[in-house]
């Protein structure tokens, strides 16, 4: 009577499978088995009608190898362990569609249509390194990590530094030991995904199951990965500020860290932080940069950025100084003008906040979400210090496109003079200075021409298509995994899986991570120990993309582990 509800044909299958079920405790039941069933639209290739399923199951869940006949069942080898950790059950075959299910969009062009890999593609993952991603399966049998997890490792360049907080039990208190021989410290950029973002691109979200998504369930993720990275810098995208002052902010304090944060300057209601731990470093001065200027008409964007000027706590030099810049760039991949003219004022607030009385700079970390892929030229100019954009159309600047609807070409030069930029992205008042410094014979010389070279020398300047930066900057990750060539990923939602977050720093020169020549120019540097790996699109997609169940956010943390160098 207890099912008398039911279909008939279920109630027969109650004699051959439920009974058998709770008859045997395979599982434990905390309800009646009809208190919490849906029903599944596709069914075992064993049965002729639909079977309950658990309304909270996840779905990647893949059934165990018995669960066929009953006589099937009996004849098989289980061990009860490994089916009672759950209260919930799951029982379609993998071709079930369900609200949770992977897009079949991506599983076709990830997997083939029979959703299988080859045996190179298998052998490719055995044969990969300790320090390289893993897939579920590996993950599970080599580190025991629960279902719908994937094991990110270190990737180290350094025998010295597999002192990694995240490896290590952090007992020992570094200001006992006075002044340090060497500092070293970890990273960390995370776009945490506004709550108000997500609800207004609902869209980038189809994948997720609806209980996901509420930031009563995620902020607890995002929290959790935060307290296990244990990162000594919080670089943190998208903190919505009702968020931030409601429950962040405190929670992070509550763990150590002292919090500077900017909103944006518009209506939508998000910013950047930039969280330090009071035990590793203190304030020097905390530096807002916000792109929007109601005089220029190209800067009509509310995105924001974040520089501060640390200066490391138990270390030798006391005058020792630390830039960390923090960032969001605009998301339009058809205004890469304005893309390159907030770049650029970021670039000039570095430039101006680590600059040294001897004209060198401080150490630099910028960190951030540049909306932009590898290799673009917006890349390429962060990278290499230099972009020739003479007939680079907008569209392309910043590679999200692979056809850029728009076409327009970039005008020479970008912005308006009066942004007070120069074309070498340091504010024009500083290079005049620095002109004026370098001597007056060479001011007379520059007065002592006629008026028409003059104007000439003038025009040429501003009709100069040429952008420089001199902050030298090497990326913390390859974006490719050298074992396969297949890209890293930074985001993965149902729209698109790519690298679009960075963390780009001023390298030392015994820095073997370092890209060639980004050693000068520099007061000491900063040698790369080592980075939290990241993952491949099909890495992510065997995890149901991002946010899932354990991983908040549609962005993954960076993180990575540095030892400052004196000159």
């Amino acid at each position: 009577g207890r099912h008398s509800m039911l279909p008939r044909h279920v109630q027969r299958l109650g004699r051959d499978w439920i009974t058998h079920w709770n008859g045997f405790q395979i599982l434990t039941l905390n309800s009646p088995v009809s208190s919490c069933m849906r029903w599944a639209a596709h069914y075992p290739p064993w049965a002729s009608f639909p079977l309950p399923i658990s309304a909270d199951f996840s779905a990647n869940w893949r059934s165990p190898p018995f669960f066929g006949p009953w006589r099937q069942f009996q004849n098989s080898n289980w061990h009860l362990d490994n089916y009672t950790q759950s209260c919930c059950f799951h029982l379609p075959n993998p071709s079930m569609k369900s609200e949770g299910e992977e897009p079949l969009t991506k599983k076709r062009r990830l997997s083939g249509q029979d959703g299988t890999s080859t045996p190179e593609q298998e052998t490719n993952f055995s044969n990969q390194k300790e320090v390289s991603c893993l897939s579920v399966a590996q993950n599970e049998e080599k580190h025991g990590s629960k279902k719908g997890t994937i094991k990110r490792h270190w990737e180290y360049f350094c025998q010295q530094s597999k002192t990694m907080k995240i490896a290590k039990n952090k007992e020992s208190d570094q200001s006992s030991t006075g002044c340090e021989a060497t500092f070293d410290f970890t990273v960390m950029s995370y776009n945490i995904l506004s709550q108000n973002l997500l609800e207004d691109n609902s869209h980038l979200y189809k994948h997720c199951r609806q209980r996901l998504l509420f930031w009563a369930y995620r902020f607890p993720n995002i929290l959790q990965e935060i307290k296990e990275l244990d990162a000594d810098v919080l670089c943190l995208q998208e903190v919505q500020e009702d968020h931030y002052r409601a429950e962040i902010k405190s929670s992070l304090e509550s763990l150590g860290y002292h919090c500077e944060y900017k909103m944006r300057t518009g209506r939508k209601p998000d910013g950047c932080a930039i969280c330090f731990k009071t035990s590793k470093f203190s304030l020097i001065s905390s530096n807002p940069v916000e792109f929007f200027r109601h005089d220029i008409p190209l800067l009509d964007r509310d995105n924001v950025g974040l520089v501060l000027l640390l200066q490391p706590r138990f270390h030798c030099r006391t005058n020792a100084a630390i830039c960390i810049a923090n960032t969001h760039l605009l998301y339009n991949p058809r205004r890469g003008d304005i893309k390159l003219t907030q770049l650029a004022m970021l670039l000039a607030e570095i430039a101006s906040v680590a600059s040294q009385k001897d004209g060198s700079f401080c150490p630099i970390i910028i960190c951030g979400d540049f909306n932009s892929v590898p290799g673009s030229p917006l890349y390429r100019f962060i990278k290499e210090g230099k972009l020739n954009y003479e007939g680079l159309a907008i569209g392309k600047v910043s590679g999200q496109e692979q056809f850029p609807r728009g076409q327009r070409i970039l005008s020479i030069p970008i912005w308006p003079k009066k942004l007070g930029i120069s074309q070498n992205c340091v504010y024009e008042l500083k290079q005049r200075q620095k002109g004026e410094n370098a001597g007056e014979e060479l001011e007379k010389l520059e007065a002592a021409k006629p008026d028409n070279t003059q104007e000439i020398v003038i025009a040429s300047e501003k009709l100069s298509s040429k952008l420089r930066h001199h902050l030298k900057l090497s990326s913390v990750y390859s974006h490719y995994f050298p074992e396969t060539g297949v890209p890293e990923v930074t985001t993965c939602h149902s729209r698109s899986a790519v690298t679009v977050d960075y963390i780009f720093y001023s390298a030392a020169n015994d820095d073997t991570a370092a890209q060639p020549g980004a050693e000068d120019s520099f007061c000491g540097g900063l040698k790369l120990l080592g980075r939290l790996a990241l993952l491949t699109e099909k890495d992510l997609w065997t995890i149901n993309g991002l946010p899932n169940e354990n991983n908040s956010s549609d962005h993954l943390p960076l993180l990575a582990e540095f030892r400052l160098i004196e000159r």
